[in-house]
């Protein structure tokens, strides 16, 4: 398949397994939380399909006249795939491999501000890949330490444009069926901003954390209704039952 835009010629090419991937540490210490924490409540809440996929800085291609352009957000939803996840162990391909990723993420981490970069010229910047080449339709940008957030939705004008959020702080994301928004608390040890996911009805989607205390609680509560059951059977001269 190929397409043309901004005098790029686009085909969609598997990346071939003698291309050297660069090696670039993660940037900030949070990313690798703030995105394991995004996939395992959407895990959890079974809200990832089994040819889903979720990608934390891994290689998103796209070929522009014969050149390879990877670009690697720092998380990624594909809402299908056509293979097993077995062959996307290197990289993915949209259009090629399955579908164009429904939201990407960028958490920023250095002043220069790549996020935003709309440098048209290759290689291009990631504001242009996201929005011209691959045609994301929810694109992310999130300052961890802060909680500042900006999202924005490819529009009719296939356009980034900046979202506000609705009356609780959140942005829905209509091909999740989800909301998301900025959350205060501690988990791993880091209390701070998070992203979470909200269902449509507005409930949390839980942590495992969160789910093994909350059956803690109820355990709890279990216990407490059967000694004060236990203790009025035997104010009434009853010995309850072991």
């Amino acid at each position: 398949m190929t397409v043309f835009t901004q005098d790029y010629q686009i085909t969609w090419e598997k990346l071939p397994d003698d291309y050297k991937l660069p090696d670039d540490p993660v940037d900030n210490i949070n990313q690798p939380a703030l995105a394991a924490a995004l996939t395992e409540s959407l895990q959890l809440a079974r809200k990832i399909s089994a040819n889903a996929l979720t990608t934390t800085n891994y290689g998103i291609c796209a070929t522009l006249n014969n050149k390879m352009v990877i670009k690697a957000p720092d998380w990624a939803f594909i809402a299908k795939i056509n293979l097993s996840r077995e062959e996307v162990t290197r990289s993915y391909t949209p259009q090629l491999q399955g579908d164009i990723p429904v939201i990407v993420m960028e958490f920023i981490s250095d002043t220069q501000e790549t996020e935003y970069s709309i440098k048209a010229t290759y290689p291009p910047g990631k504001w242009f890949f996201y929005e011209r080449i691959l045609k994301v339709p929810n694109y992310i940008i999130f300052e961890p330490d802060s909680g500042s957030f900006e999202m924005y939705r490819l529009e009719n004008t296939e356009q980034y444009i900046l979202q506000e959020p609705d009356e609780n702080q959140r942005y829905w994301i209509a091909q999740m069926n989800l909301y998301l928004g900025v959350w205060q608390g501690t988990r791993e040890n880091r209390t701070g901003k998070w992203l979470r996911w909200w269902d449509e009805q507005g409930n949390l989607l839980p942590w495992a954390i969160e789910l093994a205390e909350q059956e803690r609680q109820r355990t709890e509560q279990e216990r407490q209704r059967a000694e004060r059951l236990a203790a009025q059977l035997r104010a009434a001269g009853i010995e309850p039952e072991v």
